[in-house]
């Protein structure tokens, strides 16, 4: 069996109350790696990216306990926000850090905090032996961010699992967002886009937490009231609810303002259901295209509902869009990786 790794993690990432794309990611990968090897994991409940000192004091003990030599591979969200235990130990310690989403992407910061947040994980970044993204633009921008060498940063896009084909209806009218209901995945933009396209029969399901932001969540739920009946705050779902939830799904919409990869949108194109999401990172990546070289769904800019409005209005009233989008969806479909290769792209990182 190959030599123990040694695992940081935020803690919780196993709460069904909070799933996140980092936290799947992190789980099916370590499960995967747990066939070939012992894994230790060391979780550290904290408000990651800000933690309090003891959660500092209880990260730092225990990495001087992992022997001299050991790889370590840190979850970015810990890792890039403690640059100052990390620097230490590199001499004595393979330090890899998986970077979900660059600590300065998430809304909401200060530019103050932005540039606090981007130095700290600058270090940690440097002080590693190896990066790891879950894209190959998020990987590039890494590279530009931090003065990284070109090339240098690894990926391991997320796998997918197979699922059976959604069943869409005649109208493509029933649209679908999962997503925490937070500033980055921008759901005002989309209910924004949706005032756009009021005169046309339509129900969206808003599927994900409530409790991130609760200031936005009622910024957005003021936007959705002027379309009575028609928006579904949903909350979280998950396992066999989030399936059927997906399983009746025309088109799933990610207005998102940063997202790395995007796991929604593959999961998505594993039951056949196109994607209309934003020209960001790593979501074109995601969406792919069908080996015809159809697009499988639309893109638009960021942050911009009218763009939104205008691909919404062409799916909602266009039956050829629909038929076009859906047969590319089926067939990017077949040519979608699962978490097994994932796990093999991050094992070679980790054991070159």
């Amino acid at each position: 069996m190959t030599a123990a790794l040694h695992v940081v993690l935020p803690g919780g990432i196993d709460d069904p109350a909070a799933p996140s794309g980092g936290n799947t990611y992190d789980r099916r990968v370590l499960t995967g790696l747990a066939a070939t090897r012992d894994v230790h994991e060391i979780a550290v409940a904290a408000a990651w990216p800000y933690p309090a000192e003891l959660a500092r004091s209880v990260l730092a003990r225990a990495l001087e306990q992992v022997p001299a030599g050991s790889t370590v591979l840190l979850d970015g969200l810990v890792g890039c926000a403690v640059p100052e235990l990390l620097e230490p130990l590199a001499d004595r310690l393979r330090l890899v850090v998986l970077v979900h989403l660059p600590l300065g992407d998430e809304t909401g910061l200060s530019p103050a905090g932005v540039a606090e947040l981007t130095a700290r994980e600058r270090r940690s970044l440097h002080a590693a032996a190896a990066v790891v993204a879950t894209s190959a633009g998020a990987a590039r921008r890494l590279e530009a961010l931090h003065d990284l060498p070109a090339g240098s940063v690894h990926v391991a896009a997320p796998g997918v699992d197979p699922a059976p084909l959604a069943e869409p209806g005649p109208g493509g009218d029933r649209l679908l967002c999962v997503a925490a209901v937070t500033p980055r995945k921008a759901q005002d933009v989309l209910v924004q886009a949706l005032h756009g396209v009021a005169d046309r029969p339509w129900s969206c399901a808003l599927v994900g937490a409530l409790d991130r932001d609760p200031a936005y969540v009622a910024r957005v739920r003021e936007l959705a009231a002027a379309l009575p009946g028609r928006i579904e705050f949903a909350g979280t779902r998950t396992g066999e609810a989030l399936a059927g939830t997906y399983r009746q799904a025309d088109l799933l919409v990610l207005p998102s303002l940063a997202e790395t990869y995007g796991m929604v949108v593959t999961e998505a194109l594993a039951r056949g259901v196109p994607v209309l999401g934003t020209q960001i990172a790593g979501v074109p990546e995601a969406l792919g295209t069908a080996p015809d070289g159809s697009l499988p769904g639309a893109l638009v800019p960021p942050g911009d509902p009218a763009a939104l409005a205008a691909e919404l209005r062409r799916w909602l009233t266009d039956p050829a869009v629909r038929r076009d989008r859906r047969a590319a969806a089926r067939a990017r479909r077949a040519g979608l990786r699962g978490w097994d290769d994932t796990t093999r792209r991050l094992s070679e990182v980790l054991h070159p």
